[in-house]
């Protein structure tokens, strides 16, 4: 869980139910309280040698909350294209597409893009977890814009140590708007004296994008940075925090996979 999205009233539920005091607590505080709260266990799963148990407990869970919100979401996607206008099906008939067919490419289009959405963060949140279980210290962080006035800050996906880690599970952005972003972004972190570190988990397979890819390579090797896509970007994550996080996953899909055959 992100306590971070949480509202002030959700925070102080949450925090009351893990027997966190919570009067005369300001947001914030209620926050880094967690952290220290999830610390401890961590640091006790650590000390009886349970660490990589509590941890494939806790990204078990985490899938199993984001799988039950994506399940809703889709849910709710399609009952609500049962009232749309479907006028526009007239142009895929132009086209050649029918309008049974028309309306199948619809549904997936509406909900893969919920499907893209949950899977990103999904995948993020357990690589951050693999991070918080091997440092401490670390998580996420803002820094300043120090290359202009938009976006005011920055935010770094885990800093660790003195690396600031961007985890993305995959990045197929084909729009140049987005490595001139992106150069800002890693000229503020290097100037804040961070090593910007980027871990892509999965390549982008159409040209365009590899291309933008390329270049935000060339612009982390350009500062000093390092650049982790595809096998690279998981072994990475296996080092630096000693967790094999694709291991972890496929153990959980496997589950699923038996569950959905089997129900």
């Amino acid at each position: 869980m992100k306590v971070e999205k949480l509202n002030k009233k959700e925070l102080d539920a949450y925090c009351e139910s893990i027997g966190v005091e919570t009067k005369k607590r300001k947001k914030a505080e209620l926050i880094q309280a967690v952290y220290d709260y999830e610390r401890k266990i961590i640091d006790d799963a650590i000390n009886s040698g349970t660490c990589l148990e509590l941890l494939k407990s806790k990204i078990n869970s985490l899938s199993d909350e984001y799988a039950g919100n994506l399940g809703e979401k889709i849910v709710a996607r399609k009952e609500e294209m049962k009232s749309d206008d479907n006028s526009h099906y007239l142009i895929y008939r132009v086209l050649g597409i029918p309008s049974e067919e028309g309306m199948l490419i619809d549904e997936y289009q509406n909900t893969g893009r919920f499907l893209y959405k949950y899977a990103g963060s999904f995948l993020e949140e357990a690589a951050s977890l693999c991070l918080f279980f091997s440092n401490s210290r670390g998580g996420k962080t803002l820094v300043k814009n120090t290359e202009g006035t938009k976006p005011k800050t920055f935010e770094i996906d885990f800093l660790n140590g003195n690396d600031a880690v961007e985890l993305k599970w995959r990045d197929a952005t084909t729009d140049g708007d987005h490595i001139t972003k992106e150069h800002t972004r890693v000229k503020a972190i290097k100037n804040h004296g961070y090593k910007p570190v980027r871990v892509m988990f999965y390549y982008p397979q159409r040209e365009q994008a590899i291309r933008i890819q390329e270049t935000l390579k060339t612009i982390y090797n350009g500062v000093d940075g390092e650049y982790y896509a595809g096998d690279d970007a998981w072994n990475y994550l296996e080092k630096v925090s000693g967790y094999n996080l694709k291991t972890i996953l496929t153990e959980i899909a496997e589950r699923r996979d038996n569950e959905a055959n089997n129900g």
